[in-house]
């Protein structure tokens, strides 16, 4: 099948603004919007760029703004995403090259809420921390995100104000705060409390509805803001 992409593109070494790239590409139904992506690259116009690395959904490198909603190019089906396609870089953040955005900021706020396990104290039995599958489930849900940016790039707040830490952001506080084994959870919620932190989430549920891996980012979001007006982390 024959399927028309419109696709914003922007080169800052050469546009002075963004425009609109036309192309028609035959794919099979069981495609991917990433497949018709490539083709436009490697046979049609080697002047645009993407990002894309696994192909297969693990990575998030291919997230992008497809027929007004951010979503991983590798997963959408052709037949999903219908004969007319139109395609965007993220909102909210920097754009490089037509469908690549500076991932710079994102990351500085990923960084910020420590995302990694603190604790300095020895295991009882001198080899590793036991946790019980009931600890581990408590927070399990954000160990599946891929940092692909789609949840925060799809986020108001972010948009209003990028210095706003963002849904991953939370996502990723939240895995370690609500962690048995960690020791760091006041540091990390001293972090969400500040100006630029929790509070400028709206419960728009975009992040949520953008998630590729069906995170509930809006629920892990409202159980940071509950940990910090109780003082419990339970």
């Amino acid at each position: 099948m024959k399927v028309q992409l419109k696709i914003k593109r922007f080169n800052p070494e050469r546009d002075s603004e963004a425009w609109w790239g036309d192309y028609e590409v035959e794919v099979e139904p069981t495609d991917r919007v990433l497949d018709a992506l490539q083709k436009i690259k490697w046979f049609q116009d080697g002047t645009f760029n993407l990002r894309s690395s696994c192909a297969h959904g693990v990575c998030g490198s291919d997230a992008m703004r497809i027929n007004g909603r951010n979503q991983l190019a590798c997963k959408l089906l052709i037949r999903d995403a219908g004969a007319a396609i139109t395609i965007e870089p993220l909102h909210g953040l920097r754009v490089i090259k037509d469908l690549i955005v500076d991932m710079g900021p994102f990351f500085e706020h990923y960084r910020s809420v420590m995302p990694y396990l603190v604790n300095n104290e020895v295991p009882a039995d001198g080899r590793e921390r036991i946790q019980t599958v009931a600890e581990q489930e408590r927070f399990v849900e954000g160990t599946k995100c891929i940092l692909c940016a789609a949840c925060t790039t799809s986020c108001p707040s972010f948009w209003a104000n990028d210095k706003y830490v963002g849904p991953a952001a939370i996502v990723q506080a939240h895995r370690f705060v609500f962690d048995s084994r960690d020791r760091a959870a006041s540091e990390r919620l001293e972090v969400l409390n500040g100006q630029m932190g929790v509070w400028r989430c709206r419960t728009a549920f975009n992040c949520t509805n953008a998630c590729p891996r069906d995170i509930p980012v809006t629920r892990i979001i409202g159980e940071v803001k509950r940990a910090l007006t109780t003082g419990r982390i339970d």
